[in-house]
């Protein structure tokens, strides 16, 4: 983001959520109260992605971090979770962080 302010790049270069990302950031997304740092004027969502082994390869997209338990079993200990924040409107995106879901053994 550094670089757009910068000049460096173009909004395009940083605008640049894939097409289901963005699906699931419009039907799954947690509305966040924070304002997109490129358009100013829509508000973030949250998108949560599980990632593990019987998973689909581009991640399990999550409305609710129960569903990890339900649709893993007892894999759960090798599940990682990313959060993404997502811009509707301009199609920006950043992951704003990975971590273990509850119970899990790492």
């Amino acid at each position: 983001m550094k670089e757009y302010r910068r000049g460096r790049l173009g909004r395009l270069d940083v605008c640049d959520a894939q097409p289901e990302l963005l699906r699931v950031a419009k039907n799954l997304g947690r509305e966040t109260d924070t304002e997109c740092p490129i358009c100013e004027h829509e508000q973030l969502v949250h998108v949560t992605f599980a990632f593990g082994p019987g998973l689909p390869s581009g991640g399990l997209p999550l409305s609710d971090l129960r569903e990890v338990e339900r649709r893993t079993g007892k894999r759960s200990a090798d599940v990682a979770c990313y959060v993404v924040e997502v811009c509707t409107g301009c199609a920006w995106n950043h992951l704003l962080s990975v971590f273990a879901p509850a119970g899990n053994d790492h």
